[in-house]
């Protein structure tokens, strides 16, 4: 079958037409199972529950999610190749995890892309996404949606970071990810690749000073018992692609396609809203658990991102130079750029 990915707004019509009393929709039972590395707490459950929910109320009861969560199903990367050879129906996953399947994706591991929300909504809604989803099905791949796991921070149990000099010597887990570990080197730390899963321990047992992620992850992970200091850099933005296997969505007809699609699309809004209303609260609960939050002055910030500055040059060739180009076109866009 001949796979031919559908617009956001061709998705909206076939959505429309298939809800006109002149037609029929077609819809099997189908319960697809959604691999995520966060817990049942993380943000991204609550894009995982509206996307079954408008399944189940779009099909009449005949389409619904399964979410497993913390990893049930393999880590990022392992549940990922599950997706593409058919044995899981969908992943959740981080974009940073599938940017040595897709370089596209990578681009969205260099510091200081988004300056605020807006650029975000823009970009994962607007031709960026776009030029992913077709690029997908070539790695037996379909991208349903981006949702989001939110601007990264920085923690440690050494000090706060309130000039970039803070960060000398700092041992900082950091994803297996060359980009982070270009970044971190720069600011003067020593960055320490990792699997989440082993970062706790590792903050526990003094292996690594701080680590860096969004908010809500921070505080479900309890990151709180063993990092004393949290420090608002919003250094990088970190997408989670919403992935269905190539194998399983060419099993579905036109009616469950159109449903499936529409519905990950309509879900981003839960799950957006759900991650940033987390992010206050997760500052207030990780300040009462005694964490100490600041946010680096203005002036450090902008010598920060003088020092990455070069990331990007040196990035270009692994994330690929037209993909860069084609998302930095996007975001002057966005700016109001000419």
């Amino acid at each position: 079958m001949t796979f031919k990915f559908k617009t956001l707004a061709a998705v909206v019509l076939a959505a429309t037409a298939l809800t006109s009393p002149a037609l029929a929709a077609d819809y099997g039972r189908h319960t697809f199972k959604v691999s995520n590395g966060a817990s049942k707490d993380h943000p991204v459950a609550a894009g995982v529950d509206a996307m079954s929910e408008c399944l189940a109320n779009g099909s009449d009861g005949s389409m619904k999610l399964r979410g497993f969560y913390s990893g049930q199903l393999g880590d990022d990367a392992e549940a990922t190749q599950s997706v593409r050879s058919g044995s899981i129906e969908m992943v959740v996953t981080g974009a940073a995890a599938i940017a040595g399947i897709e370089p596209a994706m990578g681009v969205f591991s260099l510091p200081f892309v988004f300056a605020n929300d807006e650029e975000v909504d823009a970009i994962m809604t607007g031709p960026y996404f776009d030029y992913l989803a077709e690029k997908m099905p070539a790695h037996d791949l379909v991208l349903l949606s981006i949702w989001e796991n939110g601007f990264r921070n920085a923690t440690n149990s050494k000090r706060p970071l309130n000039a970039v000099s803070d960060f000398e010597g700092l041992n900082f887990r950091v994803m297996q990810n060359p980009i982070f570990l270009d970044t971190f080197r720069r600011l003067g730390a020593n960055p320490v690749p990792m699997a989440f899963g082993e970062v706790f321990t590792a903050l526990e047992t003094g292996a690594v000073d701080g680590q860096e992620n969004p908010l809500p992850l921070i505080e479900a992970s309890k990151f709180y018992e063993v990092q004393k200091y949290l420090t608002l850099t919003r250094h990088a933005y970190s997408p989670t692609p919403v992935l269905m296997s190539l194998q399983v969505w060419e099993g579905l007809n036109a009616d469950e396609q159109a449903l499936v699609s529409s519905c990950a699309a309509e879900a981003r809004n839960a799950q957006i809203a759900r991650s940033r209303a987390a992010v206050g609260e997760a500052a207030e609960l990780l300040t009462s658990e005694g964490m100490e939050i600041n946010e680096m002055p203005a002036a450090e910030t902008d010598k920060l991102r003088e020092l990455v500055g070069p990331v990007y040059d040196a990035a270009a060739d692994s994330v690929g130079q037209e993909n860069l180009d084609r998302l930095l076109a996007e975001l002057e866009k966005v700016r109001g750029g000419s």
